[in-house]
């Protein structure tokens, strides 16, 4: 098993662990190669959600330049419903589980159609 496919499996339990979701895993895996090499990395492969210019970046370089959503506050409230469900008891959370909670919430699968 490759390293992503280990991570893959890492955040689809995550996932159902912590957000209760059943995970469409050909969705996950999609979302977990647009996140790139920073999979790989320890700092950059996960989102902390109390830092507001990680959340500004989120909002920008994956929900409005990636999804193709305009800037407003459902976004802010679609990410406050994201980590709601993920769970606040872990500080740092999977950048590729809460993209792929993100993609769900905002009903943008087909971009990774």
């Amino acid at each position: 098993m490759s390293k992503r496919d280990e991570l893959i499996e890492k955040y689809a339990k995550a996932l159902k662990d912590k957000a209760g979701v059943t995970v469409d895993m050909d969705l996950l895996k999609k979302v977990t190669i647009g996140c790139g090499p920073s999979i790989y990395n320890a700092d950059s492969s996960t989102i902390s959600v109390k830092d507001p210019a990680e959340m500004e970046r989120v909002k920008k370089n994956f929900l409005i330049k990636k999804l193709g959503l305009k800037d407003g506050p459902k976004l802010d409230e679609g990410l406050t419903a994201v980590i709601e469900q993920y769970g606040k008891s872990d500080r740092n959370k999977y950048r590729a589980a809460i993209y792929y909670l993100l993609v769900l919430h905002f009903k943008k699968k087909s971009v990774y159609a």
